[in-house]
Order: C-alpha cells, then sequence, then structure tokens
C-alpha cells in the first residue's frame, strides 16, 4: 500500500488529532496512529481510549486499505520536513517507508486490527449550536472542573439542553459555574450529559471557527462532526449535583465594581496570602471595598477600593483564586457581586449578561 500527499496536509490532519495519542501509555498501539485510505481520503484516527479523533485530508493512492504508525515520530518528520514537499508513505510487512526527495526514514507498524475504535452511538439526540457560543460556555465554566475528585461526576463538564436553552456547567465543591446560550430550537426534553476534562480541553482546541456545527449526544457518547475532523468522547457515567440549589436565590446586598480593578486589587493582595489556602479577606461597607490578607510569616496586605454598594456591612473570607478565575471570564466593564451574609455564598455576575453566573463558597480564616 503506497500513499502520497502534501506533508503540509498530513501535518494539519496529525495536529488534530495528536492531543489525544498518548506519551505514557499500558497499550503500546495508543502511540499509534491509525491512517486509512478510502477511494483517496485519507484519515488520521488518534485516540486515549476516551476521546477519539478523526481526521481527513485528500491523497494520491491507488490502494484502499490501513495501518498504523507512531504518531508523535510522524509528526515530528513532517514538521521537520518543508511544508510544500511531497511525501510518500509504504507499507512494507512490519515498517512504514517514509521518503520526500533525500529524506527517507523507516518506522515500526503494529497491526491495525488492535488499534481500538468507538464504535457508534446510541440514542442519538442532536443539537445545532453556533461554535462561537459553544466555545463560550466552554470557556466560562471549564476552569470549575475538579482535578481528581473521588466524586469523579466532577471532574468533568455538565451540558444539559433544557427547553430553548444549552447549559454548561462546572464545579469542584467549592465553587461553581453556569452558563447558557439560545438553541434555535426548543427542546422536549431535558438532556444530562458529563463530559470528561480530556475532551472538554480537546473541544474547545477545535471550536475556532464560525458558523453552525450539530452536537450529537448520545447514552454514552458525545460526537461533534466538523468540517474535516469529528471529535467523539465517551461520557462519564454518574449523576451530576443539583447545582441549583447552589445559586443564592435572592441575595439582598449588591456591590457593583470596575472588572479590572477588581482583579488587580485581588491579584496585588494575593501577593501575601497564605500559599497553600489563599484566603483573603473582603470588608464591604457602603461604597467601600476593603480586601486583606496575610500569611504565616506575619506578613499584611491590603487594598481600599471605592465600588457602588448600599447594603449592610459584610466581613467574610474567600479563596482569591476562586474570584480570580470568575473575573477572567466576565466580558462585561463592570460586575456585580452579590452577598446575602457573612458565612453565605456570593454570586458573581456579569452586568450586561446573567446568562452566566458564578458562586463561591466562603472560607473561614
Amino acid at each position: 500500500m503506497k500513499i502520497e500527499v502534501k506533508t503540509e496536509s498530513l501535518l494539519k490532519c496529525l495536529q488534530s488529532v495528536i492531543g489525544v495519542v498518548e506519551r505514557k501509555q499500558t497499550m503500546p498501539i495508543l502511540a499509534n496512529v491509525l491512517v486509512s485510505v478510502t477511494d483517496e481520503k485519507l484519515s488520521i484516527t488518534g485516540t486515549d481510549l476516551e476521546v477519539e479523533l478523526i481526521s481527513t485530508t485528500s491523497v494520491s493512492s491507488t490502494d484502499n486499505g490501513s495501518f498504523t504508525i507512531p504518531g508523535r515520530k510522524l509528526l515530528d518528520i513532517c514538521r521537520a520536513l518543508p511544508s510544500t514537499s511531497d511525501l510518500s508513505l509504504q507499507q512494507d510487512d512490519s515498517k512504514i517507508s517514509i521518503s520526500s526527495k533525500r529524506s527517507k526514514f523507516s518506522l515500526s507498524t503494529l497491526p491495525e486490527n488492535e488499534f481500538p475504535l468507538i464504535k457508534g452511538i446510541n440514542d442519538i439526540e442532536v443539537i445545532s449550536v453556533d461554535q462561537s457560543n459553544l466555545k463560550n460556555l466552554i470557556k466560562k465554566t471549564h476552569f470549575s472542573m475538579a482535578q481528581q475528585d473521588v466524586r469523579y461526576y466532577l471532574n468533568g463538564l455538565l451540558i444539559e439542553s433544557e427547553g430553548t436553552k444549552l447549559r454548561a456547567v462546572a464545579t469542584d465543591g467549592h465553587r461553581l459555574a453556569v452558563s447558557d446560550t439560545d438553541l434555535a430550537e426548543s427542546r422536549d426534553e431535558k438532556k444530562q450529559v458529563i463530559l470528561p476534562r480530556k475532551g472538554v480541553i480537546e473541544l474547545q482546541r477545535l471550536l475556532d471557527k464560525k458558523g453552525k456545527i450539530e452536537v450529537l449526544l448520545g447514552s454514552n457518547h458525545i460526537r461533534v462532526n466538523f468540517e474535516d475532523v469529528c471529535f467523539t468522547s465517551k461520557l462519564i457515567d454518574g449523576n451530576f449535583p443539583e447545582y441549583q440549589r447552589v445559586i443564592p436565590a435572592n441575595p439582598e446586598n449588591k456591590l457593583k465594581v470596575n472588572t479590572e480593578s477588581l482583579k488587580g486589587a485581588l491579584s496585588r493582595a494575593a501577593i501575601l496570602s497564605n500559599e497553600k489556602y489563599r484566603g483573603i479577606r473582603l470588608i464591604v461597607q457602603k461604597d467601600d471595598l476593603i480586601i486583606q490578607a496575610h500569611n504565616p510569616e506575619q506578613e499584611q496586605a491590603e487594598e481600599k477600593m471605592e465600588v457602588n454598594y448600599d447594603g449592610s456591612e459584610i466581613e467574610i473570607g474567600f479563596n482569591v483564586n476562586y474570584l480570580i478565575d470568575a473575573l477572567n471570564a466576565i466580558d462585561s466593564e463592570d460586575v456585580h457581586v452579590l452577598l446575602t451574609d457573612n458565612n453565605s455564598s456570593c454570586l458573581i455576575q456579569d452586568t450586561n449578561n446573567t446568562s452566566y453566573k458564578f458562586v463561591v463558597m466562603p472560607m473561614r480564616l
């Protein structure tokens, strides 16, 4: 079997799938990509058993067939060759010969029937959504996912369709991020799926163009078809927490402040916060906000800001990193910080867009 392809085209395909090709793998086949040719269409598949990416391009080949080849080595070879050069790949028993002008390489292969492929998706619900809207949902929530929580369902992103809304939700048990966007068509039934962290990262990377895409939600998988890349991910099997109960219903005290000014003040105070717990104290008074931080070395920082506030005086502690993460996702010039009392969670909202909500639990200082 022989394939002739432009180096630039092959490189683009490899770059699309390499994110899921394992570096340290328990299964040697996962370090390989599956190269398949059908009717002059080349597809390259990479997988880590959780996420599968398939990228396609046109080639000159009279043969149909498939083989596996080490993904990162092939990527490095393509990067090192001139992008405009022609590349020839030929399968010879257990080796793949690669040649381009005066350059020649020989890579080992593994049987293509050992390569694990995700089978068909069952119980599909199709949702049409604008790429930029979906990317924005992920951007505004993904940072609140847990890292390696024993509650495995927190190590992912909830994607929920309900009525005319598509919603993304993430929480690590200490903070919660919720964002939604409008759908063109109303859904009869509410559907929830939990996308694992690796799937979230890869999907966010692929969402870089304008226009509509179709998201296929199955019972165990999610699939998104792009122009020349097919993304498929397993779903986390579990019940996501009832996040609506965590969002403060009617916080009585609303603080309005410039987003960048608050972010700057928090960042400066954070320098002298406890490196492990990252706690800071907020003292909110009429038209004044005081931010205090201290560390075990008895070093202290204090920031004073003028704010728009006419509620009761509140003194409360938070993890400063959580507050800064929330502010980084705010697009408006000003932000609303809504407080109930000295011991309750705070709600952070964009002043221009209430579809984004961020909740932070307080901490004792």
